[in-house]
């Protein structure tokens, strides 16, 4: 079996002393953070890795059981300070990744000096009590879509979830980065989140 680095991507660079971790959103890989590396290279020890999943991880190692809950992708995450002999850290976490690191700073506190979490949400469903996220109606419906043909779907969702047209720098990347996901694994994650 690979290594726990080899399975993650996980990649250290820079040279400053104070440690900030990069973690991608769905359906994405730590080269969405490409334009914002040069820009911390030169203050920060960064540390990017690809969450399980990711077109860019190995999918026979992808657990549709331990990634049936956030907490798998929690539970990697410090794996992955644990083995780096992280003792303090920022944490940037997108989307979904941002929500993942707060599980991973309940369970390990002393870990993170900050969570900055961009474009994260704390539900994608919409209850009686929480608005924010989508009807059970149009998750059906996404996840129908996605399982009937995921190439359309993913032409239809990257421009609606980047909030761009199709030829957008942005969008066109989301996208590259979505078709190299397996579809039975996007699906899964999508059903996870």
């Amino acid at each position: 079996m690979p290594s726990l680095f080899e399975l993650h991507n996980v990649r250290v660079t820079g040279t400053g002393e104070d440690v900030v971790v990069l973690g991608h959103g769905f359906g994405s890989d730590q080269s969405v953070w490409k334009q914002v590396i040069p820009h911390l290279v030169d203050d920060y020890r960064l540390i990017l890795f690809d969450s399980m999943g990711a077109g860019t991880t190995d999918p026979d190692y992808f657990s549709f059981d331990r990634y049936s809950s956030l907490h798998g992708y929690a539970y990697d995450l410090l794996s992955i300070l644990e083995e780096l002999q992280v003792s303090s850290c920022v944490y940037i976490g997108h989307s979904v990744m941002g929500m993942v690191g707060c599980l991973a700073s309940i369970e390990r506190p002393d870990l993170f000096t900050k969570l900055i979490l961009m474009s994260a949400s704390p539900r994608y469903l919409n209850d009686v009590n929480y608005f924010g996220g989508f009807e059970q109606d149009d998750l059906d419906q996404l996840f129908e879509a996605m399982q009937s043909n995921f190439k359309a779907w993913v032409s239809g969702f990257a421009p609606l979830a980047v909030g761009d047209d199709m030829d957008s720098f942005a969008v066109q990347e989301f996208s590259r980065t979505l078709f190299s996901v397996r579809p039975d694994i996007a699906y899964g994650v999508a059903k996870c989140l």
